[in-house]
């Protein structure tokens, strides 16, 4: 065995495709951000008061995954915060992902320490974190804060909108300094289901980002490929193969890079020297099951039921299920693993982010003089989410998921 690992060490030391891979991961933020300067431009616009020390107004950053959400807000923040200190403006921004730090202590345990507040990993309640940061932003005295909520309907969802009621309301008991929220989130709707008393003061300023378009997508990789291999390592179409997979999932820069990555990656396990269109395509089936794995496990249980329902609708050959079809089974569901299931306008609410996700395909067709309904089909593979689902406690336990899986032949 550990010949077999020296083999292994040894080849990956000698030989790589890569000169630096570290520019095609996700966290990276290049020196320019190809075709998004109206969006850099926009947001500049909102947050620029800070530096005449005036508090900037809230906003909300919408678009689906991979349009360049992230990228832009730390783009423009990290620039602000120089200017500001050139300035001498006390100017300073947090970047929490929520999906990560999926509680409210921990974001406000974030959003302290950006304040140089050290908070205890438990023990305290999240008003005396509250309390704390309030107390530090007086005392620090004409400091404005910049917090970017990243996914923050994952909070929302898993929580509630307390916390954002709370931060929203902080303004109130600070004396001359400030805090400024920016929410990025997939989801277009996420704001029409926040409480009314902070719908209005949260939401000041919306920014849209568009997908990227193919050749939006060729510039960009052909941007990091230079920084990222060396020299003739790529094959001829390799950059068009991964910008026209991406741009099928809606134009998702962060996934035409992980592809090319991964295509990379496996040039290297199979020890050759160059990246070629068969690497780009194992690439794809290894990143889909990745994908699906990832977000289906990260759904909110009633999205999950909700998926399985539409899987339920479309057994037997059928192509597609209705909505009244896919929440009649749904509902049936949650009663069967003892939970309260939720309305029927709900549900067409998660079919619209399941769709939005990529996982299911919702469109609306016409019945003649029957009016429109909206069919709903399966974009996904059902077993890959079947496995996935089995890991849920409540579904786990129960006898859904043997007749599906006995259905699917798994």
């Amino acid at each position: 065995m550990d010949d077999v690992l020296d083999e292994v060490f040894e080849r990956t030391l000698k030989k790589s495709v890569f000169k630096n891979r570290r520019v095609l991961l996700p966290d990276y933020i290049p020196p320019t951000l190809l075709h998004r300067d109206e969006e850099i431009r926009r947001l500049g616009l909102v947050l620029a008061p800070s530096l005449k020390g005036e508090k900037p107004s809230n906003v909300f950053i919408y678009g689906l995954t991979g349009t360049g959400k992230t990228a832009v807000a730390k783009y423009v923040l990290d620039k602000l915060v120089k200017k500001a200190g050139e300035l001498g403006v006390r100017t300073r921004y947090v970047y929490v992902n929520l999906r990560q730090r999926d509680t409210p202590y921990r974001v406000l345990a974030d959003i302290a320490e950006a304040l140089d507040l050290r908070i205890p990993f438990t023990g305290l309640s999240t008003g005396e974190v509250l309390g704390r940061i309030v107390k530090r932003l007086n005392l620090l005295e004409d400091t404005i804060l910049i917090a970017v909520l990243d996914e923050i309907d994952f909070l929302v969802k898993k929580h509630g909108d307390d916390l954002l009621y709370k931060l929203v309301r902080m303004n109130s008991e600070l004396k001359d300094s400030s805090i400024s929220l920016v929410g990025i989130t997939n989801n277009i709707y996420f704001i029409e289901h926040l409480d009314a008393r902070i719908k209005s003061s949260l939401g000041e300023e919306e920014l849209v980002f568009s997908p990227y378009k193919t050749d939006q997508l060729i510039d960009i990789l052909k941007s990091r490929a230079e920084e990222a291999f060396i020299p003739g390592a790529l094959e001829n179409g390799v950059i068009e193969l991964c910008a026209s997979y991406a741009a099928k999932e809606h134009g998702d820069a962060r996934r035409a890079l992980d592809l090319l990555r991964i295509a990379g990656e496996l040039a290297d396990r199979l020890g050759e020297d160059k990246v070629v269109l068969e690497h780009v395509k194992m690439a794809r089936v290894e990143l889909e099951k990745n994908r699906l794995t990832e977000i289906t496990r990260t759904l909110p249980l009633h999205g999950k039921l909700v998926l399985l329902s539409v899987i339920q609708s479309t057994l037997a050959g059928r192509r597609y299920g209705t909505t009244g079809e896919i929440y009649d089974i749904y509902k049936r569901t949650a009663i069967d693993i003892g939970l309260d299931p939720v309305t029927l306008r709900r549900v067409s609410d998660i079919l619209s982010e399941l769709d939005m996700l990529g996982l299911i395909s919702a469109r609306l067709i016409s019945r003649g003089r029957y009016g429109k309904t909206r069919v709903v089909s399966l974009e996904s593979d059902a077993k890959t989410i079947i496995n996935v689902l089995s890991e849920e406690p409540f579904l786990g336990e129960s006898s859904i998921l043997d007749r599906i899986m006995k259905s699917l032949g798994i």
